[in-house]
């Protein structure tokens, strides 16, 4: 697992990649990697949202991706389209879904893991399950495919808890690979964090219309 204390930020140099703009809302493909937002201390500046606000220095943040999951990004341009999209996530009106490859062979087909999750605060940044103080927290999940002691599988999660997906999955025995933060031995050893944003379903905040977007999936 990863020491925070030891971590050193170093961003990709990725390009970077706008899936959709228009005058209300930005869609990015963010890297794993790279901060949604500025970090504390002038080494962790770059970000996703400061290389768009380059392009478009209206940029305003409705939600976050954690530093080592990819995948789309949405952006508000305006206040009432910040206002509107933030609703949606807080409501839970918007559909994510995600990809992940986990460790181990999982055995049912789909399933829901339904934990409540609040953080580990001694470990911190960790969530952990607490049925105590935890805020409920449920995720969806799908196999897609399974072979050589890994599953790839399609996440959706019904709440937007930190770490949801990364704990939940964890709780179920199947670790995400690659997670610097909940996995350990072979399960820690590969390039990157294997989630990822693949689509994420909204309503525009002025035409009202549903809008998907989505981002190939690196792995």
């Amino acid at each position: 697992m990863r020491e925070m204390s030891a971590f050193i930020y170093t961003p990709p140099s990725t390009p970077l990649s706008v899936l959709y703009s228009d005058d209300h809302i930005v869609v990015a493909d963010k890297p794993s990697g790279l901060l949604s937002v500025p970090g504390k201390g002038g080494d962790r500046s770059d970000c996703l949202i400061n290389r768009l606000r380059d392009v478009f220095p209206d940029i305003l943040l409705v939600h976050r991706l954690d530093l080592d999951t990819s995948g789309v990004m949405i952006f508000g341009r305006t206040k009432p389209a910040q206002g509107f999209l933030g609703q949606q996530f807080e409501k839970r009106l918007t559909k994510k879904i995600y990809l992940a490859r986990v460790w181990g062979e999982v055995a049912e087909d789909a399933g829901r893991v339904d934990l409540p999750l609040i953080v580990d605060w001694p470990n911190r940044p960790r969530q952990h399950v607490n049925f105590e103080t935890g805020k409920p927290s449920v995720t969806d999940w799908r196999v897609l495919k399974r072979g050589n002691g890994e599953t790839r599988m399609k996440l959706t999660p019904q709440t937007g808890r930190s770490h949801q997906l990364r704990v939940h999955m964890l709780a179920i025995g199947h670790v995400i690979l690659g997670d610097p933060l909940y996995a350990s031995g072979a399960a820690v050893d590969f390039s990157r964090l294997m989630l990822h944003a693949d689509s994420l379903k909204i309503r525009h905040p002025d035409s009202g219309a549903a809008m998907s977007f989505s981002a190939e999936c690196p792995f």
